[in-house]
């Protein structure tokens, strides 16, 4: 997609902001040592059955196309109070030096174009971000997800051609990864009126260690930290002024689409692989969400372990 992006035919003549948008600039990205609370995410009485999971069955919604392909949403996974914690901890995360010109720790939302490089590029993905890695508070966020029966039965171990959506063939063994844990970059998105993130399907990170071992991320975990007036209807004016704003999956064409609507505490997981979705236009009010993904480990001898 980033590809395609790059490589447009560029208009006649541009603003200087324009070339500017166009031009990528290498990155790093560096966060404060941030005091998270002993119990913050730890509450007993909030159990795996207290979770709601459904995984998205394609072949009955107008995207069959998209049958073999794993989504589901969760709610209940975070209380509204807690929403509200996870925003001010990534807040409070930013160093001074990154704040911008307004005293504002955020900034608009770059795109990767390879090479630890990103540009700006606000016809393409329009918001504002943080940046906060924090192994603790993913961890103590799966914790609570992973104890919600099926899911682990599902994302513990998956097969490259489960992620292609294709069938194994019987004379060549699959190739399996199994899950290692949670990427800690936390990508805190804002959404303010106007503002969308163009359809697409999201990038996997890849490394390997000296001995060859690989890792690789294949799956989208997507927090929503507000309600919409969609899912929750007007409520409290103060958490429901959003309008708009779904994570909405697409046909190819863009003709047909199934929307997942913003809900405090509510979680998408779904796979890189295949699954061409947007950011929709905010329509009033200002959409917070958090995304980062999961990260598994290529088995190299191949068999699946019982």
């Amino acid at each position: 997609m980033m590809s395609a992006i790059l490589g447009k035919k560029q208009p006649a003549t541009t603003t200087r902001e324009q070339r500017k948008q166009a031009m990528p600039v290498k990155t790093s990205y560096k966060s404060k040592e941030v005091a998270i609370p002993d119990d913050f995410l730890r509450d007993e009485r909030h159990t795996g059955d207290s979770i709601s999971y459904k995984v998205i069955n394609f072949k009955e919604t107008d995207l069959p196309q998209y049958e073999p392909c794993y989504a589901a949403v969760l709610d209940n996974v975070l209380t509204p109070a807690e929403c509200d914690t996870l925003l001010r901890l990534a807040e409070s995360s930013v160093r001074d030096e990154d704040m911008g010109e307004d005293g504002s720790p955020w900034r608009p939302a770059l795109v990767n174009a390879g090479g630890g490089r990103e540009v700006l590029e606000t016809s393409y993905r329009n918001s504002d971000r943080i940046i906060w890695d924090c192994q603790d508070v993913v961890d103590r966020l799966w914790a609570r997800i992973a104890q919600v029966p099926g899911v682990m039965d599902k994302l513990g171990s998956v097969t490259g051609e489960e992620l292609l959506g294709v069938t194994a063939k019987p004379d060549k063994p699959s190739t399996w990864w199994d899950f290692h844990g949670v990427n800690r970059r936390m990508r805190y998105l804002k959404y303010g009126g106007g503002q969308f993130f163009a359809p697409h399907c999201d990038g996997a990170y890849s490394t390997e260690e000296e001995d060859g071992t690989v890792f690789r991320t294949h799956y989208t975990v997507h927090i929503y930290l507000n309600d919409s007036k969609a899912e929750v209807g007007d409520g409290d004016k103060g958490r429901t002024a959003l309008e708009g704003g779904a994570t909405t999956f697409f046909s190819s064409d863009e003709k047909r689409r199934l929307n997942v609507h913003p809900k405090a505490g509510r979680v998408l997981i779904f796979q890189h692989r295949r699954l061409y979705h947007s950011g929709d236009n905010v329509l009033a009010g200002t959409k917070y969400t958090i995304r980062t993904d999961l990260l598994y480990k290529l088995r190299k001898d191949g068999n699946k372990v019982d």
